[in-house]
């Protein structure tokens, strides 16, 4: 597929690079830098970004989770700092149109991979702080966080999954979320979602990602419906 070029990401990202070449190497897999021998692949970056995103969001949580102990606030950065949530906010940003990859992972899949985005994402977050320090990656981080941790047994909880679970029980139904709003610069926007089954209005949600808005959108729909509390 045809790659999108760089100045888009940095749109959506909400960041411009002074040295194009740290997001261009965070965006390069090494199935393309073997290919091409010509630019360094984003292991290096992503083993960065892995050490950078760790900091920035066990700070967040250390400053805003007074009452939580040890414990709860290790459970929660594992909840937050692993692949599968690195892959939805690579999907999020849609990461993998951006990548550079060789032709054979390009061909197999690759964009989709979730140990290849995730890992990309971590790349980026470390070109961000080589480029702007802290000042610039933590704000980028932040937006794809809860916005309560007051709860965490809640605060990840798949309200989408289990909602999805429920109407499945009559399979004519049919869901789907649709964008209804955002506000806000690019770098703290704020997204609104709705949930819609069979084209009618069962929730609202807002939230610093389209997945947070989503996810409380579902919630909403949950109890409206009845299957859980507020």
């Amino acid at each position: 597929m045809q790659v999108k070029p760089q100045a888009e990401l940095e749109q959506v990202i909400g960041y411009r690079f002074r040295n194009q070449a740290l997001l261009t190497e965070a965006l390069c897999h090494s199935s393309y830098a073997n290919e091409k021998r010509t630019l360094q692949c984003n292991e290096r970056l992503e083993f960065l970004g892995d050490s950078v995103l760790s900091v920035v969001v066990s700070n967040h949580l250390f400053r805003n989770c007074t009452d939580l102990p040890e414990g709860e606030l290790t459970k929660i950065r594992a909840s937050l700092v692993c692949e599968k949530s690195l892959f939805e906010w690579a999907k999020e940003i849609g990461l993998g149109e951006y990548l550079l990859l060789g032709h054979g992972e390009d061909q197999s899949g690759g964009r989709e991979r979730p140990s290849i985005l995730s890992d990309a994402f971590e790349a980026v977050i470390a070109a961000m702080f080589l480029d702007g320090g802290y000042e610039a990656v933590t704000p980028y981080i932040l937006r794809f966080l809860p916005e309560r941790f007051d709860r965490p047994s809640e605060a990840f909880h798949d309200y989408k999954t289990v909602l999805q679970e429920v109407i499945q029980q009559n399979p004519e139904e049919h869901v789907e979320y649709v964008l209804v709003g955002e506000e806000g610069p690019d770098h703290a926007k704020q997204f609104e979602m709705e949930v819609r089954l069979n084209s009618n209005v069962i929730g609202r949600g807002k939230g610093r990602s389209k997945k947070i808005a989503e996810q409380m959108a579902a919630k909403e729909a949950l109890i409206l419906m009845g299957e859980i509390t507020g």
